[in-house]
């Protein structure tokens, strides 16, 4: 088994168009939720959100390439095109691409496409659809314009878990260049989720907050729905060494579970499998791991649930973890939302700041850990953990140790 090295990360969220701008953001606390304003809200009943704003397509893609391509896809070669030139990495020279895993996650995919399709068919009477939309909502579309763009032959397909794709993705590549099956991989999420329908959908299960979002809080109401993309490049570690690239981080580990019990409801029994695993994975005790950035999605059932899952596996260990939910500023990003918070999670490895837990106002007696409330705090870690569960009870926990 080969150890496995980070060398790039891209991103593009409701905190910036780039990773460093993005997680400077969460060091600073800064808010990425406000106001919708790229769809229409008259018919909602929920109006905020964690967008992309100032987002300008036709800055990144000529017109031929842009008819192809759904916001979801946008966002997905945005971050990718960032990470693969971090690492400094050609795929098309020495037949790197033949050896390289495109394996990208998303809840939904091309979201935007299909609700726009919807509403030509359905409500402007038209009997036709544009005959490209298939290929720019299948789910497959971000990671099938990656392998394109950058000559990547190996093994590629899209993850599709809910909230835990981005995270069961990397898991998946992580796995392939531990392995030997391939030596390097371009993974991770993208979600762009922000249109009528889906936030009406949302609406309709009863877990979005219209105020903001406040994990872990007693006041809490809810998720809020977030966007954007997170991609990594994943190499084994002898040969980034080799070639000198500078390794981020190392990714350690993945633990995964399926609570088999609802739909919708979380199970401690079933984040406490995935985070076990997930330490055995990486070979790393309790007391190794400094930071866990939460699944933390500010609703009533995961936080409390996922509070008791940390304190049944870290044992007394759980006082002196530093937990913190990003999502209290770039949203809920679905699909796209473990990948978002990778940026965190080497962030915080890298610098030693733990982003805060923002919007916090009183503590829930039943989330009892400390979530770095509202304001980053400097503290050395050399080991993380970074939290997904989805609805249908499917839980991926990825481990990462300081490079």
């Amino acid at each position: 088994m080969r150890r496995v090295a980070v060398t790039g990360i891209g991103c593009i969220s409701a905190l910036g168009h780039d990773a460093p701008s993005t997680w400077q953001a969460m060091r600073e606390g800064r808010a990425g939720i406000g106001p919708i304003s790229n769809i229409a809200t008259d018919l909602l009943n929920v109006k905020i959100a964690a967008e992309v704003r100032g987002f300008d397509p036709s800055a990144h893609f000529d017109p031929k390439r842009l008819v192809l391509l759904d916001r979801v896809s946008q966002f997905a070669l945005v971050a990718a095109r960032e990470a693969i030139a971090q690492s400094g990495l050609d795929f098309r020279a020495e037949d790197r691409g033949e050896r390289t895993a495109c394996i990208i996650g998303t809840g939904i995919g091309g979201e935007n496409t299909h609700d726009e399709t919807a509403k030509r068919f359905y409500a402007d009477r038209k009997s036709n659809v544009h005959p490209l939309t298939i290929v720019r909502l299948m789910a497959n579309a971000p990671a099938c314009h990656v392998t394109m763009e950058f000559g990547l032959t190996g093994p590629s397909f899209a993850v599709v878990s809910a909230c835990a794709s981005a995270n069961h993705a990397m898991a998946q590549a992580f796995e392939m260049v531990r392995s030997g099956r391939v030596d390097y991989a371009v993974t991770g999420g993208s979600e762009a989720c922000i249109t009528v329908t889906c936030v009406k959908a949302w609406e309709a299960v009863r877990v979005t907050a219209d105020d903001t979002c406040r994990p872990f809080c007693r006041q809490r109401r809810g998720m809020v729905l977030g966007e954007g993309a997170g991609i990594f490049v994943l190499e084994d570690w002898e040969h980034a060494h080799a070639r000198g690239a500078t390794i981020l981080a190392e990714f350690a580990g993945a633990g995964m579970s399926a609570d088999a019990a609802d739909i919708v409801l979380p199970s401690m029994d079933g984040a406490a499998k995935a985070l076990s695993r997930a330490l055995a994975d990486a070979r790393m005790g309790a007391g190794e791991v400094g930071y866990i950035n939460a699944h933390g999605t500010g609703t009533p059932a995961n936080d409390p649930t996922e509070t008791a899952a940390i304190r049944k596996v870290f044992g007394a260990h759980a006082d002196a973890l530093a937990v913190s939910s990003t999502k209290s500023m770039h949203g809920h990003a679905l699909g796209a939302a473990g990948a978002i918070e990778l940026v965190a999670a080497i962030g915080a490895l890298r610098e030693g700041v733990i982003p805060p837990t923002t919007n916090f106002l009183d503590p829930d007696p039943a989330c009892d850990l400390d979530y770095v409330p509202n304001t980053a705090r400097e503290r050395e870690v050399h080991a993380v953990l970074s939290n997904s569960f989805a609805f249908g009870g499917l839980n991926a926990v990825v481990a990462l140790r300081k490079a």
